[in-house]
Protein backbone atom coordinates (compact mmCIF):
# COMPACT_ATOMS: atom_id res chain seq x y z
CA UNK A 1 0.00 0.00 0.00
CA UNK A 2 1.26 3.52 -0.80
CA UNK A 3 0.73 6.76 0.48
CA UNK A 4 0.52 8.88 -2.30
CA UNK A 5 -2.05 6.59 -4.43
CA UNK A 6 -4.03 6.26 -0.76
CA UNK A 7 -3.64 10.70 -0.59
CA UNK A 8 -4.63 10.69 -4.33
CA UNK A 9 -7.97 8.49 -3.70
CA UNK A 10 -9.05 10.18 -0.78
CA UNK A 11 -8.52 13.85 -2.31
CA UNK A 12 -10.50 12.89 -5.28
CA UNK A 13 -13.46 11.43 -2.78
CA UNK A 14 -13.11 14.58 -0.68
CA UNK A 15 -13.61 16.66 -3.64
CA UNK A 16 -16.28 14.90 -4.68
CA UNK A 17 -18.05 15.17 -0.98
CA UNK A 18 -17.38 18.96 -1.55
CA UNK A 19 -18.85 19.03 -4.66
CA UNK A 20 -21.91 17.15 -3.89
CA UNK A 21 -23.77 20.24 -1.66
CA UNK A 22 -26.77 17.69 -1.40
CA UNK A 23 -25.07 15.05 0.26
CA UNK A 24 -23.14 17.13 2.50
CA UNK A 25 -25.58 18.99 3.70
CA UNK A 26 -27.97 15.92 4.46
CA UNK A 27 -24.80 14.28 6.30
CA UNK A 28 -25.16 17.52 8.78
CA UNK A 29 -29.16 18.17 8.75
CA UNK A 30 -29.90 14.65 9.28
CA UNK A 31 -28.29 14.13 12.83
CA UNK A 32 -30.43 17.46 13.98
CA UNK A 33 -33.47 16.40 12.63
CA UNK A 34 -33.15 13.24 14.24
CA UNK A 35 -32.66 14.37 17.41
CA UNK A 36 -34.96 17.12 17.15
CA UNK A 37 -37.56 14.55 16.34
CA UNK A 38 -36.74 11.82 18.53
CA UNK A 39 -35.19 13.96 21.47
CA UNK A 40 -37.93 16.01 22.28
CA UNK A 41 -41.08 14.15 20.28
CA UNK A 42 -39.85 10.07 21.74
CA UNK A 43 -40.68 10.60 26.01
CA UNK A 44 -41.54 7.46 27.90
CA UNK A 45 -41.96 10.05 31.18
CA UNK A 46 -45.96 9.50 31.84
CA UNK A 47 -47.06 12.05 33.91
CA UNK A 48 -50.63 14.23 33.54
CA UNK A 49 -52.25 11.05 32.72
CA UNK A 50 -56.09 12.21 31.98
CA UNK A 51 -58.25 11.13 35.06
CA UNK A 52 -61.88 11.45 35.87
CA UNK A 53 -62.94 11.59 39.39
CA UNK A 54 -66.82 10.56 40.62
CA UNK A 55 -66.75 11.52 44.43
CA UNK A 56 -70.73 10.12 45.49
CA UNK A 57 -69.86 10.69 49.02
CA UNK A 58 -68.73 14.36 49.13
CA UNK A 59 -67.12 14.21 52.63
CA UNK A 60 -63.96 15.62 53.88
CA UNK A 61 -62.10 12.51 53.65
CA UNK A 62 -63.43 11.68 50.13
CA UNK A 63 -62.60 15.59 49.30
CA UNK A 64 -59.04 15.02 50.91
CA UNK A 65 -57.90 12.27 48.52
CA UNK A 66 -59.20 14.30 44.94
CA UNK A 67 -57.33 17.09 46.02
CA UNK A 68 -54.32 15.00 46.17
CA UNK A 69 -55.00 13.32 42.94
CA UNK A 70 -55.34 16.80 41.40
CA UNK A 71 -52.22 18.35 43.47
CA UNK A 72 -50.47 16.07 41.82
CA UNK A 73 -47.99 16.07 38.54
CA UNK A 74 -48.92 12.66 37.44
CA UNK A 75 -52.66 13.37 36.90
CA UNK A 76 -54.96 15.97 35.36
CA UNK A 77 -58.46 15.68 36.29
CA UNK A 78 -60.21 16.61 33.17
CA UNK A 79 -63.72 15.92 34.64
CA UNK A 80 -65.82 15.28 38.18
CA UNK A 81 -68.44 12.72 36.98
CA UNK A 82 -71.38 11.64 38.63
CA UNK A 83 -71.92 8.23 37.84
CA UNK A 84 -69.24 5.64 36.48
CA UNK A 85 -71.82 5.18 33.29
CA UNK A 86 -70.08 9.11 32.99
CA UNK A 87 -66.76 7.55 33.47
CA UNK A 88 -67.06 5.03 30.95
CA UNK A 89 -68.36 7.81 28.51
CA UNK A 90 -64.88 9.80 28.53
CA UNK A 91 -63.07 6.62 28.23
CA UNK A 92 -64.71 5.76 25.24
CA UNK A 93 -64.00 9.28 23.61
CA UNK A 94 -60.82 9.17 24.58
CA UNK A 95 -60.83 11.89 26.77
CA UNK A 96 -59.29 10.10 29.65
CA UNK A 97 -57.33 6.98 30.67
CA UNK A 98 -58.26 6.40 34.29
CA UNK A 99 -61.75 6.48 36.60
CA UNK A 100 -61.91 6.94 40.28
CA UNK A 101 -65.30 6.26 42.35
CA UNK A 102 -65.58 7.51 45.62
CA UNK A 103 -68.71 4.79 47.51
CA UNK A 104 -71.38 6.76 48.97
CA UNK A 105 -70.65 6.39 52.79
CA UNK A 106 -67.41 6.49 52.35
CA UNK A 107 -66.24 8.16 55.17
CA UNK A 108 -68.82 6.62 57.40
CA UNK A 109 -67.69 3.50 56.58
CA UNK A 110 -63.91 4.55 57.68
CA UNK A 111 -65.05 5.90 61.19
CA UNK A 112 -67.03 2.33 61.40
CA UNK A 113 -63.19 0.18 60.68
CA UNK A 114 -64.65 -1.07 58.04
CA UNK A 115 -63.01 -1.22 54.33
CA UNK A 116 -64.47 0.93 51.62
CA UNK A 117 -64.31 0.01 48.14
CA UNK A 118 -62.58 2.54 45.60
CA UNK A 119 -63.27 1.92 42.25
CA UNK A 120 -61.04 2.03 39.28
CA UNK A 121 -61.57 1.96 36.23
CA UNK A 122 -58.56 2.04 33.10
CA UNK A 123 -58.24 2.34 29.48
CA UNK A 124 -56.45 -0.71 28.64
CA UNK A 125 -55.96 0.47 24.87
CA UNK A 126 -52.70 1.82 25.70
CA UNK A 127 -51.19 -0.58 28.15
CA UNK A 128 -48.09 1.29 29.16
CA UNK A 129 -50.13 4.29 30.55
CA UNK A 130 -52.50 2.03 32.19
CA UNK A 131 -50.29 0.49 33.73
CA UNK A 132 -48.21 2.98 34.91
CA UNK A 133 -51.48 5.22 36.33
CA UNK A 134 -52.50 2.09 37.74
CA UNK A 135 -49.40 1.96 39.77
CA UNK A 136 -49.81 5.82 40.80
CA UNK A 137 -53.14 5.18 41.80
CA UNK A 138 -52.14 2.21 44.24
CA UNK A 139 -49.38 4.12 45.74
CA UNK A 140 -51.64 6.97 46.81
CA UNK A 141 -54.01 5.09 47.97
CA UNK A 142 -52.05 2.82 49.82
CA UNK A 143 -50.50 6.24 51.29
CA UNK A 144 -53.84 7.64 52.37
CA UNK A 145 -54.47 4.21 53.88
CA UNK A 146 -51.85 4.36 56.05
CA UNK A 147 -52.40 7.77 57.05
CA UNK A 148 -56.01 6.77 58.45
CA UNK A 149 -54.36 3.20 59.90
CA UNK A 150 -51.99 6.01 62.31
CA UNK A 151 -55.35 8.19 62.71
CA UNK A 152 -57.27 5.15 64.12
CA UNK A 153 -54.16 4.07 66.80
CA UNK A 154 -54.12 7.98 67.81
CA UNK A 155 -57.78 7.96 68.63
CA UNK A 156 -57.57 4.47 70.79
CA UNK A 157 -54.17 5.78 72.72
CA UNK A 158 -51.31 4.14 70.75
CA UNK A 159 -48.27 5.92 70.08
CA UNK A 160 -47.47 6.59 66.43
CA UNK A 161 -47.00 2.34 64.86
CA UNK A 162 -43.76 1.94 62.76
CA UNK A 163 -44.68 0.46 59.53
CA UNK A 164 -42.64 -2.86 59.73
CA UNK A 165 -40.96 -2.45 56.65
CA UNK A 166 -39.64 1.04 55.54
CA UNK A 167 -38.27 1.64 51.76
CA UNK A 168 -35.17 4.36 51.55
CA UNK A 169 -35.03 4.71 47.98
CA UNK A 170 -31.54 6.54 46.13
CA UNK A 171 -31.82 6.65 42.05
CA UNK A 172 -28.41 5.96 40.67
CA UNK A 173 -26.61 8.17 37.84
CA UNK A 174 -30.33 9.75 36.64
CA UNK A 175 -32.18 10.94 39.81
CA UNK A 176 -34.92 12.35 37.93
CA UNK A 177 -35.38 9.89 36.04
CA UNK A 178 -35.96 11.68 32.87
CA UNK A 179 -36.33 9.48 29.71
CA UNK A 180 -34.21 12.27 27.66
CA UNK A 181 -31.01 11.30 29.50
CA UNK A 182 -30.93 7.60 28.29
CA UNK A 183 -32.59 8.43 24.82
CA UNK A 184 -30.68 11.30 23.63
CA UNK A 185 -27.24 9.01 24.33
CA UNK A 186 -28.43 6.00 22.39
CA UNK A 187 -30.02 8.46 19.50
CA UNK A 188 -26.39 9.33 19.66
CA UNK A 189 -25.82 5.40 18.47
CA UNK A 190 -28.40 5.40 16.23
CA UNK A 191 -27.50 8.00 14.40
CA UNK A 192 -23.75 7.45 13.77
CA UNK A 193 -24.72 3.73 12.28
CA UNK A 194 -27.45 5.14 9.89
CA UNK A 195 -25.31 8.12 9.48
CA UNK A 196 -22.26 6.11 8.51
CA UNK A 197 -23.65 3.26 6.11
CA UNK A 198 -25.79 5.44 4.18
CA UNK A 199 -22.56 7.84 3.42
CA UNK A 200 -20.65 5.25 1.57
CA UNK A 201 -23.13 2.76 0.73
CA UNK A 202 -23.65 5.20 -2.62
CA UNK A 203 -19.58 5.60 -2.92
CA UNK A 204 -18.79 2.49 -5.07
CA UNK A 205 -22.14 1.75 -6.58
CA UNK A 206 -21.65 5.82 -8.40
CA UNK A 207 -18.41 5.30 -9.66
CA UNK A 208 -19.79 1.97 -11.66
CA UNK A 209 -22.93 3.80 -12.38
CA UNK A 210 -21.41 6.90 -13.96
CA UNK A 211 -18.94 4.78 -15.46
CA UNK A 212 -16.04 6.64 -13.68
CA UNK A 213 -14.89 2.82 -12.30
CA UNK A 214 -13.14 1.90 -15.44
CA UNK A 215 -10.78 4.66 -15.18
CA UNK A 216 -10.05 3.86 -11.50
CA UNK A 217 -9.75 0.29 -12.44
CA UNK A 218 -7.30 1.30 -15.32
CA UNK A 219 -5.09 3.12 -12.79
CA UNK A 220 -2.34 1.32 -10.59
CA UNK A 221 -3.95 1.49 -7.71
CA UNK A 222 -4.84 -1.59 -5.14
CA UNK A 223 -8.28 -2.69 -4.08
CA UNK A 224 -7.29 -1.72 -0.15
CA UNK A 225 -5.77 1.86 -1.35
CA UNK A 226 -9.13 2.42 -2.69
CA UNK A 227 -11.50 1.84 -0.21
CA UNK A 228 -9.36 3.18 2.82
CA UNK A 229 -9.15 6.05 0.51
CA UNK A 230 -12.70 6.71 0.13
CA UNK A 231 -13.31 5.72 3.99
CA UNK A 232 -11.06 8.64 5.02
CA UNK A 233 -13.21 11.48 4.00
CA UNK A 234 -16.56 9.97 4.94
CA UNK A 235 -14.14 9.89 8.68
CA UNK A 236 -14.35 13.68 9.24
CA UNK A 237 -17.65 13.91 8.13
CA UNK A 238 -18.32 11.56 10.97
CA UNK A 239 -16.49 12.90 13.34
CA UNK A 240 -18.31 16.86 12.42
CA UNK A 241 -21.66 14.19 12.98
CA UNK A 242 -20.20 13.72 16.15
CA UNK A 243 -19.66 16.77 17.47
CA UNK A 244 -23.30 18.10 16.50
CA UNK A 245 -24.84 15.14 18.39
CA UNK A 246 -22.78 16.14 21.26
CA UNK A 247 -23.30 19.60 21.28
CA UNK A 248 -26.72 19.06 21.15
CA UNK A 249 -27.05 15.90 23.89
CA UNK A 250 -25.41 18.35 26.19
CA UNK A 251 -26.11 21.57 25.44
CA UNK A 252 -29.23 21.57 24.21
CA UNK A 253 -31.06 18.79 25.91
CA UNK A 254 -29.06 18.94 29.07
CA UNK A 255 -28.35 15.53 29.26
CA UNK A 256 -25.12 15.02 31.72
CA UNK A 257 -21.76 13.90 30.87
CA UNK A 258 -20.01 11.72 33.35
CA UNK A 259 -17.35 9.65 31.38
CA UNK A 260 -14.23 10.31 29.54
CA UNK A 261 -14.07 12.25 26.19
CA UNK A 262 -11.08 10.42 24.99
CA UNK A 263 -12.46 7.11 26.06
CA UNK A 264 -16.00 8.31 24.04
CA UNK A 265 -13.63 9.66 20.77
CA UNK A 266 -11.65 6.55 20.60
CA UNK A 267 -14.44 3.86 20.74
CA UNK A 268 -16.56 6.23 18.39
CA UNK A 269 -13.80 5.82 15.85
CA UNK A 270 -13.64 2.50 16.33
CA UNK A 271 -17.51 2.15 15.43
CA UNK A 272 -17.53 4.71 12.75
CA UNK A 273 -15.15 3.06 10.86
CA UNK A 274 -16.66 -0.23 11.21
CA UNK A 275 -20.12 1.82 10.18
CA UNK A 276 -18.27 2.97 7.28
CA UNK A 277 -16.87 -0.38 6.13
CA UNK A 278 -19.90 -1.73 6.15
CA UNK A 279 -21.21 1.07 4.04
CA UNK A 280 -18.54 0.41 1.70
CA UNK A 281 -19.17 -2.98 1.76
CA UNK A 282 -23.04 -2.93 0.66
CA UNK A 283 -22.12 -0.46 -2.34
CA UNK A 284 -19.61 -2.81 -3.48
CA UNK A 285 -22.08 -5.75 -3.46
CA UNK A 286 -25.03 -3.72 -5.05
CA UNK A 287 -23.52 -2.03 -7.24
CA UNK A 288 -26.32 0.26 -7.54
CA UNK A 289 -27.39 3.24 -5.81
CA UNK A 290 -31.28 2.42 -4.85
CA UNK A 291 -30.66 -1.15 -3.98
CA UNK A 292 -27.38 0.44 -2.25
CA UNK A 293 -29.48 2.59 -0.04
CA UNK A 294 -32.08 0.18 0.39
CA UNK A 295 -29.79 -2.36 2.23
CA UNK A 296 -28.37 0.23 4.08
CA UNK A 297 -31.27 1.16 5.67
CA UNK A 298 -32.58 -2.61 6.54
CA UNK A 299 -28.74 -3.68 7.84
CA UNK A 300 -28.59 -0.18 9.57
CA UNK A 301 -31.23 1.78 10.73
CA UNK A 302 -33.67 -0.80 11.50
CA UNK A 303 -31.59 -3.01 13.78
CA UNK A 304 -29.68 -0.11 15.59
CA UNK A 305 -33.39 1.69 16.07
CA UNK A 306 -35.17 -1.45 17.25
CA UNK A 307 -33.03 -4.31 18.09
CA UNK A 308 -29.76 -1.98 19.98
CA UNK A 309 -31.52 -1.84 23.37
CA UNK A 310 -32.17 2.15 22.22
CA UNK A 311 -35.78 1.73 22.76
CA UNK A 312 -37.11 -1.68 23.57
CA UNK A 313 -34.97 -3.67 26.32
CA UNK A 314 -33.06 -6.41 24.61
CA UNK A 315 -34.05 -8.64 28.04
CA UNK A 316 -37.87 -8.56 27.21
CA UNK A 317 -37.73 -9.64 23.63
CA UNK A 318 -37.99 -13.22 22.29
CA UNK A 319 -35.13 -15.27 22.50
CA UNK A 320 -34.14 -15.44 19.09
CA UNK A 321 -34.31 -11.50 18.69
CA UNK A 322 -32.07 -11.69 21.56
CA UNK A 323 -29.53 -13.62 19.54
CA UNK A 324 -29.77 -11.91 16.31
CA UNK A 325 -29.44 -8.21 18.26
CA UNK A 326 -26.02 -9.67 19.14
CA UNK A 327 -24.56 -10.03 15.85
CA UNK A 328 -25.27 -5.85 14.98
CA UNK A 329 -22.60 -3.55 16.08
CA UNK A 330 -25.26 -0.85 17.32
CA UNK A 331 -26.22 -3.21 20.34
CA UNK A 332 -22.94 -2.24 21.75
CA UNK A 333 -22.34 0.61 20.99
CA UNK A 334 -25.46 1.90 22.35
CA UNK A 335 -24.37 0.30 25.86
CA UNK A 336 -21.46 2.05 25.84
CA UNK A 337 -22.74 5.57 24.72
CA UNK A 338 -25.12 5.63 27.56
CA UNK A 339 -22.44 3.68 29.66
CA UNK A 340 -19.94 6.91 29.13
CA UNK A 341 -22.85 9.43 29.26
CA UNK A 342 -24.88 8.50 32.53
CA UNK A 343 -22.32 6.56 34.85
CA UNK A 344 -18.88 7.94 33.74
CA UNK A 345 -17.53 4.10 33.20
CA UNK A 346 -14.32 3.05 31.55
CA UNK A 347 -11.98 0.98 29.99
CA UNK A 348 -11.85 -1.70 32.72
CA UNK A 349 -16.00 -2.12 32.09
CA UNK A 350 -16.39 -1.29 28.78
CA UNK A 351 -12.96 -3.38 27.20
CA UNK A 352 -15.21 -6.34 25.81
CA UNK A 353 -18.05 -4.64 24.03
CA UNK A 354 -15.33 -2.43 22.49
CA UNK A 355 -13.26 -5.57 21.47
CA UNK A 356 -16.26 -6.92 19.81
CA UNK A 357 -16.42 -3.46 18.19
CA UNK A 358 -12.39 -3.75 17.43
CA UNK A 359 -13.65 -7.60 15.24
CA UNK A 360 -16.61 -6.00 13.78
CA UNK A 361 -14.61 -3.43 12.44
CA UNK A 362 -11.72 -4.94 10.89
CA UNK A 363 -14.08 -7.77 9.62
CA UNK A 364 -16.61 -5.46 7.97
CA UNK A 365 -13.33 -3.60 6.18
CA UNK A 366 -11.44 -6.61 5.11
CA UNK A 367 -14.97 -8.03 3.70
CA UNK A 368 -15.34 -4.72 1.41
CA UNK A 369 -11.46 -4.94 0.12
CA UNK A 370 -11.74 -9.04 -0.46
CA UNK A 371 -15.21 -8.40 -2.18
CA UNK A 372 -13.97 -5.25 -4.39
CA UNK A 373 -12.11 -6.91 -7.67
CA UNK A 374 -10.32 -4.46 -10.54
CA UNK A 375 -12.55 -5.68 -13.51
CA UNK A 376 -15.59 -5.19 -15.24
CA UNK A 377 -18.51 -7.53 -14.91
Amino acid sequence: MKFKRLWAMSKKEFLHIIRDMRSLTASVLIPITLLVLFGWALNFDVDKIETVICDLDHSYKSRDITSHIAQSRYFKVIAYAESTKEIEKHIMFGRAVLGITIPHNFEKMLAQGFSPVVGLIIDGSDSNKANIGRGYILAMMNTFSSEVFQEKMTETGIKKVKMPVEVRQRVLFNPELESKNYIVPGLIAVIMAVIAAMLTSLTIAREWERGSMEQLISTPIRGPELILGKLLPYVLIGYVDIAISMGMGIFVFKVPFHGSWLVFFIISTIFLIGALSMGLFISVVAKNQLVANQISMLLAFLPAFLLSGFVFSIANMPLPLQIVSRLFPATYYVKIVKGIFLKGIGWEILWYDMLLLVVYCLVLFLLATLKFKKRLG
